[in-house]
């Protein structure tokens, strides 16, 4: 049942934030009531639920208006929050970076703005330097310009922060970038240290992670990717969040080919990649496809240019690897089964297992480099070392005092060399 899977995933929510859960309650309702969003008769059941459980918390899975969460504190005796606010927390908490702290500021100051008047507590923490208030203004106005003013600023310095992660990527070495994206706890992390081999957190909890890791990636036979792990997704992620990681997540935008790791062992996978999809396609990244083929959000057509390789992680937890495989090709047919737990645990597909992923990305490292016919002067032994350097030369012969070397090359590197008046030709070799 839909109700009870977002309830456990709350209770998850909850867990990660360090509360312990006592008790559930649910009410079907046609549309939500303007004072409490559930009826009065469930206000007071909740009330008695509360005082008999000795609770000091109640969360809802919903988004609260400002009206109805004051209004349920008042009648409940206790704090209250929605979905959106345990999700605000959480990241607060888990924020290591100073772009990602930031980025969190930024989206508790927008959802508390509207909601100054019952949550005094929170402005006291992050009031400091607010002065004294103005000649006929109240408390509430006042603190309500300071947070204007405070927004205002902490959107031009993740401005910079972004203009930063800009000149960062064009001072990169020259290879072919991956961005890890999905669900939370979907394993993103987990599969970027078994790629590379490093030590990278890793912890079974929603969003255990939220600072963007680029690592280094050899994927065989003379390729590597640079693979970046970005922040993960949640069902109903409130929309400040999202607009605050814009900056982050410019590393996917970047990215010459998107990893989508799902969770294969959750029964609402198809949800979950719904909720993935939708959040970058409002983020712009990419125009999302439906069933039959068609594209929503037509004013971006990344897709189109951009590969997406659907990657299913988790296989170990998976009755039938080889059949689960089978099924989800029909509908993601380069879609790849992966699994962090070593081969020796239990039976993986073929193409299972982190090596199934690393073909993948080699496939696409050759895709990204195509083969190319170029024409150096014999005397241009800077060109040739930088060739020999920055592609996988195939062959050379030297003819006529030129040298034309048969290479994969990257599409940037191809046409950094046209615009140099190199000679390329396509499909050499």
């Amino acid at each position: 049942m839909r109700v009870e899977e977002h309830l456990a995933e709350l209770a998850q929510l909850a867990d990660t934030a360090g509360a312990h859960v006592v008790g559930r309650a649910v009410q079907r309702v046609e549309s939500p009531t303007p004072n409490y969003f559930v009826g009065q008769g469930k206000v007071e059941e909740l009330k008695a639920t509360l005082a008999g459980a000795q609770a000091t918390l109640m969360l809802f899975d919903e988004p609260l208006s400002p009206v109805q969460g004051q209004n349920l504190e008042t009648a409940l005796g206790v704090r209250v929050m929605d979905r959106a606010e345990v999700i605000l927390d959480i990241f607060a908490t888990r924020a290591r970076s100073h772009e990602a702290k930031l980025q969190v500021e930024l989206a508790q100051l927008e959802y508390l703005l509207p909601r100054l008047k019952r949550m005094w507590t929170h402005l006291s923490r992050i009031r400091g330097g607010i002065g004294l208030r103005g000649p006929g203004e109240t408390q509430l106005e006042t603190d309500r310009r300071a947070i204007r003013r405070k927004i205002g600023g902490l959107k031009r310095r993740l401005e910079e922060v972004a203009d930063h992660r800009a000149n960062q990527r064009h001072g990169r070495r020259d290879l072919p970038s991956a961005a890890l994206i999905g669900y939370t706890n979907a394993g993103k992390s987990s599969l970027l240290k078994a790629l590379s081999g490093e030590d990278v957190f890793v912890e079974d909890r929603l969003f255990a992670t939220l600072d963007t890791l680029t690592r280094e990636v050899d994927v065989g036979e003379n390729y590597r990717f640079r693979l970046t792990d970005t922040v993960g997704f949640i069902r109903k992620l409130p929309h400040h969040l999202v607009a605050s990681f814009r900056a982050t997540l410019e590393e996917a935008r970047e990215a010459d080919l998107l990893l989508h790791v799902i969770d294969a062992s959750q029964s609402a996978w198809e949800e979950q990649v719904e909720v993935v999809d939708g959040a970058l396609a409002e983020m712009g990244l990419y125009g999302t496809r439906n069933a039959e083929g068609g594209t929503r959000n037509r004013t971006v057509d990344v897709e189109e240019r951009k590969r997406v390789v659907y990657v299913f992680n988790k296989a170990d937890l998976l009755p039938d690897p080889e059949a689960f495989l089978s099924q989800v090709r029909e509908r993601y047919p380069h879609s790849v089964l992966t699994t962090c737990v070593p081969r020796s645990n239990f039976r993986v597909p073929r193409s299972g297992g982190v090596d199934g992923l690393r073909s993948a990305l080699r496939t696409s490292a050759q895709a990204l480099r195509p083969v190319a016919e170029i024409r150096v002067p014999v005397g241009d032994g800077k060109l040739l070392a930088a060739l020999h350097r920055d592609a996988e030369v195939m062959s050379q012969a030297q003819t006529d005092g030129v040298v034309v070397v048969t290479a994969r090359v990257e599409a940037r590197l191809l046409g950094k060399l046209r615009r140099d008046g190199v000679e390329v030709v396509l499909g050499g070799g």
